[in-house]
């Protein structure tokens, strides 16, 4: 029998397979009852993802920084050899980031949940798991971490799957990242519940093929802003909008600036130098001088 690309699994499916496996093992050692009961134990405040982020929106040319910790990815492979999560936590915090972006998926980027904890334990920074959630019981895990925001990437999950995630997430108090990359993906996202927990992420990077296009952002928030242009009771307001993946400079951060877009996620360009807050302070000095 011939096999043909359309019969090999992406990226993506193969994470989401391997995603599945993982919260049935993690079910084997401690079920979902009891991983409740510790969540219902736990009284720690979140740390407020969103409203981080909408401080920024308030400024004129504000820039959110959401600087992220991650050790590998599956298109390059190892990016930060001499990788020390609490002290990037420390790093990023110090060079003024908005927020932090914690992987913590192992197969695949070669995360741990130990890093977000490190990352909570030493900076006072609101944190987002950036793992790859398909279960409830993902986000108990999440909350027990000490995640003040999660991802949900509406490419693996289907309508009935994120509305649940998203209601719980909601529910623990935590912010909700809704990541898209395509239109049919954006309007789905629209389907969601209106909160003020939403965050709107549009990811350039195509996660089948592992293209980045900057193009993504520019065709698709124009779109999240019409739908978003008013509240439920009519209200004005601006949706929380980040772009991801494929911001490389000052030039890059500017260009997104002109579209009214000020929230980035930035995890490689920093993380494949050896200091990766200086990397996140000297991009921050270069958008204000090209300002």
């Amino acid at each position: 029998m011939t096999t043909t690309h359309s019969d090999i699994p992406s990226v993506l499916q193969r994470i989401v397979a391997t995603k599945i496996e993982e919260v049935k093992k993690a079910q084997e050692v401690l079920s979902l009852e009891n991983l409740q009961a510790k969540v219902a134990a736990d009284n720690k405040p979140r740390r407020g993802f969103a409203q981080a982020l909408r401080a920024i929106s308030t400024e004129e040319n504000g820039i959110g920084i959401i600087a992220e910790i991650k050790k590998a990815s599956p298109s390059k492979g190892v990016i930060n050899h001499n990788f020390a999560p609490a002290l990037f936590a420390q790093q990023y915090e110090q060079a003024g980031a908005s927020c932090l972006s914690v992987l913590t998926d192992r197969d695949y980027f070669q995360g741990d949940d130990s890093y977000l904890i490190q990352a909570a334990n030493t900076s006072s920074l609101p944190i987002l798991r950036k793992d790859f959630m398909i279960d409830e019981y993902q986000i108990y895990q999440s909350y027990l971490m000490g995640a003040d925001c999660i991802l949900l990437i509406m490419a693996c999950l289907d309508d009935e799957q994120v509305q649940e995630l998203h209601a719980l997430s909601i529910k623990l108090g935590m912010d909700v990242l809704i990541e898209v990359h395509t239109k049919a993906e954006l309007e789905r996202a629209l389907q969601l519940p209106r909160s003020d927990h939403n965050i709107y992420g549009i990811n350039n990077r195509d996660l089948n093929t592992f293209d980045v296009d900057l193009q993504t952002t520019l065709d698709l928030k124009n779109i999240l802003l019409e739908a978003l242009a008013t509240d439920a009771d009519g209200t004005a307001q601006k949706p929380l909008i980040v772009t991801e993946s494929g911001i490389h400079s000052s030039g890059d951060i500017r260009l997104m600036l002109e579209q009214g877009i000020q929230h980035f996620l930035i995890g490689e360009q920093f993380m494949k130098t050896d200091h990766p807050g200086q990397a996140l302070q000297s991009l921050l000095a270069g958008s204000a001088a090209d300002g």
